[in-house]
């Protein structure tokens, strides 16, 4: 209930009035049944904006520590975490991330949407990087149908450490369901994860037209924060595209025209 009064009366009449977000692969998404939206990840406001544009609930898993802030503002992100219905994840790993997986698996088997973010953190850069496999044993258990999505320009509106994202519009793209069936009983072979998710990644670029890099976001944002060097530029961690593939020859999407104003009489 909380999740659709946020939607429908709250928040969303007020991000549609302000950011005019826009999407273009709304019909990608199935009416009925489970599927996993799989997206790109450039800010905190990816999560708002996708749930935003579609006519079917869909949750996410969010860090452990958008539930456990102190003070007000705190316990006023925490509150409004659960009850749009994101799923708390420690991104430290082990048996913590697996049941977070768990509560995806439980939420597919029973037909609904579940999202997830394959590179496991916000990008710093606004570059694509590594996906974690995490998503190909979810797809593969579940036997339900992968949805690339590529969020546009909310890196923009919100950089890394913005909390109010500045006024622009908001844009995203939805592929084509992509079926791993083939795959099925095979989630335990880390060569067949690596191949999936690499798979996902790759769609996931194509729809978004960015630079890939081949090390985890994670990683990457652990170079920033000790001081080191970004890697662009060091060709052992740049790789043309996951799992070794060409480059697409695409762009990152833009905004559909305005319409024009209408004449004066």
């Amino acid at each position: 209930m909380f999740y659709w009064l946020m939607k429908r009366i709250f928040v969303g009449p007020l991000l549609h009035v302000i950011y005019r977000p826009w999407i273009r692969g709304a019909e990608n998404v199935p009416a009925e049944g489970a599927a996993i939206m799989a997206s790109n990840h450039l800010a905190v406001i990816d999560s708002f904006f996708l749930p935003l544009m579609l006519d079917r609930a869909l949750v996410f898993i969010g860090k452990q520590e958008y539930f456990t802030g102190q003070g007000v503002k705190g316990r006023l992100t925490a509150g409004f975490m659960r009850g749009v219905g994101t799923i708390p994840v420690d991104r430290g790993g082990g048996k913590a991330s697996e049941a977070a997986l768990n509560t995806g698996l439980r939420r597919l088997e029973a037909g609904d949407l579940f999202g997830i973010y394959p590179e496991g953190t916000r990008s710093p850069d606004g570059r694509l990087y590594r996906g974690k496999t995490g998503i190909a044993r979810l797809a593969l258990e579940s036997g339900a149908p992968v949805i690339p999505v590529a969020m546009v320009g909310t890196n923009i509106a919100q950089p890394v450490g913005r909390k109010i994202p500045k006024v622009m519009r908001i844009g995203m793209v939805i592929g084509e369901p992509m079926d791993f069936s083939r795959y099925e009983g095979m989630e335990n072979d880390r060569f067949i994860l690596r191949s999936v998710t690499d798979e996902i990644m790759y769609a996931i670029m194509r729809l978004s037209g960015q630079e890939y890099v081949d090390v985890y976001a994670a990683t990457q944002k652990a170079r920033i924060a000790a001081g080191h060097p970004a890697v662009a530029g060091d060709e052992q961690h740049l790789a043309a595209a996951p799992g070794g593939r060409p480059v697409p020859d695409v762009q990152v999407p833009i905004p559909p025209q305005d319409e024009p104003a209408p004449p004066v009489e």
